[in-house]
């Protein structure tokens, strides 16, 4: 048809238009065919049969149609009486029909919805299918990115430990070389310290001894003279001397008055070296009660016995003894020995210690010591007598007759049975000092003939009072 638009009537292209949308509304309620792929049920021969079913239950009591006449309104009246004769007879069965249409329309209606429900899972099922395809090409897009900032992470992460050690390297290599430097100039600091402290050191230790020399030597002088002077202040107070027989010929109160503590420094020992010694004794005193040191000196022996929580006293003849004794808090009297032990009550001692001093008295006077010194003695009482030995034929050439003041030696065999004669027992003997110590030369010499010739320098009689 010729017209506007393209030669078709504009009321043809609205009509066509509202029947396209009639379908597209029929088609959206009465789905058929497919949908986005997905087989639907054909309700189709479903509602033909309905429909035949309906015009079944349509006719039933209807008069089939005649040709006009008069038998035939006849025939059609009688029809229709009959009809309603058996309307009673057929009512059940109208109603069971009926029924039957309902529940045939009623499926029909429900597979119509379980279509248009299958429609619309099958459209959404395509926009899910849309979206997973999308889903996919993200995923793919996403391992492929995910694959190459993996291998960039790895790139970087190499990259970087690298970057860390070198930077560890060069940092090592920087602290390495500080220490280096630091340790040279500590080094070399340190070295010019030492050099310059040796020096000073050197220097003060000059200055420092010879101020000592000094000072020890103004000391000596002003000791020696102040002792010179109280010497011989006490001379000239001194009577007359008594008859030779009377005066005991004990240490320095019987010879021409010397510097007898100076005489000690050089020729016995330092006290020090004196204390060593003489600590063999301490223990074999420990438990005997009160000790008298006979000619206790310089008092190292009382010394060592105050250490050791030992009771004990001494007394010497010499008043410069007694003095430096009492100066270091000792209780020592000036007195004679024999007259200090009979001043003593019987058996009231627990020892008697006697050291380098019987080599001083006359010969007679030894066993006489002895005898007192037993007396004095309790029960179980100990008696240590130390003195030169003389069995020692190096102490005639070196130590013996150092001192003017020695009377004679006394061999440890007679000392020995001195004591035995007196009652003393359990006697022993120790021989002290070996010559060997004192003189090296002798070293070179047999160890039989040392011991034979050259054995203690002194020795030591250890004796207990039995009853």
């Amino acid at each position: 048809m010729p017209g506007d638009n393209g030669g078709r009537d504009p009321k043809l292209a609205e009509l066509a238009a509202v029947i396209q949308e009639i379908r597209e509304r029929v088609r959206a309620r009465h789905p058929e065919g497919a949908a986005a792929g997905l087989p639907l049920a054909d309700l189709t021969p479903i509602i033909h049969a309905r429909d035949a079913a309906q015009a079944k239950v349509a006719s039933i009591g209807t008069v089939n149609p005649r040709p006009p006449g008069l038998a035939n309104s006849l025939v059609q009246g009688l029809k229709k009486i009959v009809a309603r004769a058996l309307d009673w007879h057929v009512r059940e069965q109208v109603e069971f029909n009926q029924a039957a249409i309902s529940s045939v329309e009623a499926i029909v209606e429900a597979l119509d919805e379980a279509n248009r429900a299958q429609a619309l899972v099958a459209s959404r099922m395509a926009a899910l299918e849309q979206e997973a395809a999308a889903t996919r090409d993200m995923r793919s897009h996403w391992e492929q990115w995910r694959a190459d900032w993996e291998r960039k992470l790895a790139t970087n992460e190499i990259q970087f430990l690298r970057s860390v050690a070198d930077l560890q390297t060069a940092y090592q290599h920087r602290v390495t070389l500080m220490e280096g430097n630091f340790r040279d100039l500590v080094k070399t600091q340190h070295t010019d310290f030492t050099v310059a402290l040796d020096k000073a050191m050197l220097d003060i230790q000059r200055r420092l001894w010879a101020d000592l020399e000094r000072i020890r030597g103004d000391y000596e002088r002003l000791i020696h003279t102040e002792l010179r002077v109280v010497r011989q202040r006490a001379l000239a107070a001194r009577p007359d001397p008594a008859p030779a027989a009377a005066v005991e010929a004990t240490a320095p109160l019987s010879f021409p008055p010397i510097d007898w503590l100076r005489f000690a420094d050089r020729f016995r020992g330092a006290e020090e070296y004196v204390r060593r010694n003489q600590g063999f004794y301490i223990e074999r005193f420990v438990g005997a009660g009160e000790v008298l040191d006979l000619g206790c000196g310089r008092g190292e022996f009382l010394e060592l016995a105050r250490e050791a929580g030992l009771a004990a006293r001494g007394v010497d003849s010499s008043p410069e003894c007694v003095a430096l004794c009492r100066s270091k808090g000792l209780e020592v009297e000036q007195a004679d020995l024999l007259e200090a032990l009979d001043a003593c009550a019987d058996e009231s001692l627990g020892g008697i210690f006697c050291a380098q001093v019987v080599e001083h008295l006359p010969p007679e006077r030894v066993p006489e010591l002895a005898r007192r010194a037993h007396a004095k003695l309790g029960r179980n009482g100990l008696l240590a007598i130390e003195t030169p030995n003389p069995e020692c034929l190096a102490i005639f050439a070196t130590h013996f007759f150092l001192d003017p003041t020695h009377s004679r030696p006394i061999p440890p065999a007679l000392m020995v049975f001195y004591l035995e004669e007196l009652g003393f027992g359990r006697v022993e003997v120790h021989r002290l000092s070996p010559a060997v110590e004192s003189m090296p030369a002798l070293a070179s010499l047999p160890a039989e003939v040392c011991e034979a010739f050259f054995g203690g320098l002194d020795y030591a009689v250890l004796a207990r009072r039995l009853t």
